[in-house]
């Protein structure tokens, strides 16, 4: 049986694409839990706000919006999931989109807030989107052949 034009290089990808999909996950089921952490003060996974009690902080001073943004991101993050899952070109493009939010996001927390934290995500970040872009390239090519 004759494989589909695009059968090498799907499978090639798809390894690091699912990789970058339970990532996206993650952070989807992270919003889902802050969201509900906001919604709910004062229940049981309350204390989980230990781990970081500044994030506490800043999404109670942001009110209302804190939830549009955390389910606006989490949002995201869950499209992005099911689209690199899949292997879709929309997923690669959502995930880059994200990631370069993020990146200069933390960019801007050490320039603007001298959060010097932020340092951190962003070569994270960069490897990331180097990889995506990357592993883009590589079944692009393996497609024209």
């Amino acid at each position: 049986m004759r494989k589909p034009a695009g059968y090498i290089a799907r499978v090639r990808t798809s390894g690091v694409h699912r990789w970058f999909a339970a990532f996206f996950a993650f952070g989807a089921m992270m919003c889902a839990l802050t969201v509900s952490l906001l919604l709910f003060p004062g229940s049981a996974l309350d204390s989980l706000w230990l781990l970081n009690p500044d994030a506490r902080l800043a999404f109670e001073s942001l009110g209302y919006w804190s939830l549009v943004l955390m389910l606006a991101v989490g949002t995201a993050c869950f499209f992005a999931a099911i689209g690199l899952w899949r292997t879709k070109p929309w997923g690669t493009w959502l995930a880059l989109i994200i990631l370069s939010i993020n990146m200069l996001g933390d960019l801007t927390s050490v320039f603007v807030r001298h959060d010097y934290r932020g340092l951190i995500g962003v070569p994270v970040a960069g490897t990331m989107i180097f990889f995506l872009l990357a592993c883009d390239r590589h079944s692009k090519s393996l497609r024209t052949r």
